[in-house]
C-alpha cells in the first residue's frame, strides 16, 4: 500500500491581487445594504433627509436672525401696554414675567441678574414716548418679517410656492396673527395664575403646600400651559399662517410633536445658558449668545414638526394644492412627449411622476 507523503515545504504566501479563497465579503456587504435600505425607510431619517434637501437649517437660521430682534421689540411695546392695564393686577403681572421667563429663558431678568431685561424698566416704559413708538415701529418691521418667512419656509418645506396676491393683505392677515399670538400669551398667563391658585388650594387642604411636592406641581402646571400654549401656536403657525390645507390628524400630531420639542428645549435651557456662562470668553455677553442658539434650536425645532407633517402627507398621498399639481403633471407629460429619446432612468422618474 502506497505511503501518503505530505510536502514540508510551506504554501506559497498569498501575493496582492489574489482572489479571496471563500466569498464572504459580498455576503456581509450585502446585509449592510439591507440594513441601510431599512434604516432610510424610517419615517425619522425621512424627515431629516427632506430637511436638509430643502434646506431647513439654513432657514431656521434666518428666521432665528429675525426673531430675536422681533422678540425684543415685542417684549418693549408688550410691556409698556400692560404697565397701563395690569397695573392693578400684580399676580396676573408676575405670571406674565414668569411665563416669558419660561417661553425664552435668560430673556427675562428673574431676580438673580441672569436676565438680560430688567422687568421693572419695562414696566415704567411708556409706549406713547419716543423710545416706545421707535420700539413699535420695529415691532412692526421685524415681526411682520418674521412672520412672512416663517410662511415661506414653511411652505417651501411642503413643496409649495410663495403665497401670491395683495401684500397689503397679506401684512393686515401677519398682524392679526401677532395680536392674536399676544392675546393667547395673554391668556396663558391667566390661566397660569388659576392653576397655581387652585393648585396651592388643594395643598393646602391637605398640608403639603410648600413642600417638594407643591414645587414639583406647580411646575407640572406651568409646562403644561406653555405646551398647549407652543401646541396652538405651532397650528395656527402651519395652518392658518402658511396657509397650508393640512388635515386636521397629520396637522394634530406635528403641532404635539413640535411643542414637546419646544418644551424640551425650554426645560433643557438651563445648561445651555450654564455652558455659555461658563466660558470666560463668552460671560460678558453671554445672555446674548444664549439667546441667539436657543432661537436656533427653536426655529430648528419648528421646521422640523412642519418636515414631519409633510412626509406625512407625501405618505398619505394627499395634494395640498390641487392646481400646482395639475400643473406639474402637465408639465411632465411635455417633458415626456417632447423627449422620447430620453434615457431608460429619465423616462421611469417621469412614469412615476404621472402616475402620483
Amino acid at each position: 500500500m502506497a505511503e501518503t507523503r505530505t510536502d514540508p515545504r510551506p504554501s506559497p504566501a498569498r501575493r496582492d491581487g489574489d482572489e479571496e479563497p471563500e466569498a464572504e465579503h459580498p455576503a456581509i456587504g450585502a446585509r449592510i445594504g439591507v440594513i441601510v435600505q431599512r434604516v432610510m425607510q424610517w419615517r425619522v431619517v425621512r424627515v431629516f433627509l427632506h430637511y436638509g434637501s430643502e434646506r431647513g437649517p439654513i432657514l431656521a437660521s434666518g428666521l432665528a436672525y429675525q426673531a430675536i430682534f422681533a422678540v425684543f421689540a415685542g417684549i418693549w411695546v408688550g410691556f409698556s401696554i400692560a404697565g397701563l392695564v395690569l397695573t392693578g393686577d400684580v399676580g396676573l403681572r408676575q405670571s406674565l414675567i414668569s411665563i416669558l421667563s419660561e417661553s425664552v429663558p435668560g430673556l427675562i431678568d428673574d431676580g438673580a441678574g441672569g436676565g438680560a431685561i430688567d422687568p421693572e424698566d419695562l414696566l415704567n416704559a411708556g409706549v406713547f414716548r419716543l423710545s416706545g413708538v421707535i420700539a413699535l415701529i420695529g415691532l412692526l418691521v421685524t415681526a411682520l418679517g418674521w412672520l412672512a418667512s416663517a410662511r415661506d419656509a414653511v411652505r417651501a418645506l411642503f413643496g409649495l410656492p410663495a403665497v401670491e396676491g395683495n401684500v397689503l393683505l397679506l401684512r393686515l392677515k401677519d398682524l392679526g396673527l401677532a395680536v392674536g399670538f399676544g392675546a393667547l400669551l395673554i391668556l396663558s398667563a391667566a390661566l397660569s395664575v388659576v392653576g397655581t391658585q387652585a393648585t396651592d388650594l388643594v395643598l393646602g387642604l391637605v398640608g403639603l403646600r410648600e413642600t417638594p411636592v407643591a414645587l414639583v406641581l406647580s411646575r407640572i402646571v406651568s409646562l403644561a400651559v406653555m405646551f398647549a400654549l407652543d401646541t396652538v401656536v405651532l397650528a395656527a403657525l402651519f395652518r392658518v399662517l402658511a396657509g397650508v390645507p393640512i388635515p386636521f390628524a397629520r396637522l394634530r400630531t406635528g403641532a404635539l410633536l413640535g411643542a414637546a420639542g419646544l418644551g424640551a428645549l425650554k426645560v433643557l435651557s438651563g445648561l445651555l445658558l450654564g455652558g455659555a456662562t461658563s466660558n470666560p470668553l463668552l460671560a460678558s455677553f453671554a445672555v446674548i449668545i444664549g439667546l441667539l442658539i436657543f432661537f436656533n434650536l427653536v426655529c430648528q425645532v419648528i421646521l422640523i414638526a412642519a418636515a414631519w407633517i409633510a412626509v406625512g402627507v407625501t405618505d398619505a398621498a394627499i395634494v395640498l394644492d390641487p392646481e400646482l399639481e395639475a400643473k406639474r403633471l402637465e408639465e411632465a407629460r411635455a417633458l415626456v412627449a417632447a423627449h422620447p429619446e430620453a434615457s431608460a432612468g429619465k423616462r421611469g422618474f417621469w412614469a412615476r411622476l404621472l402616475r402620483r
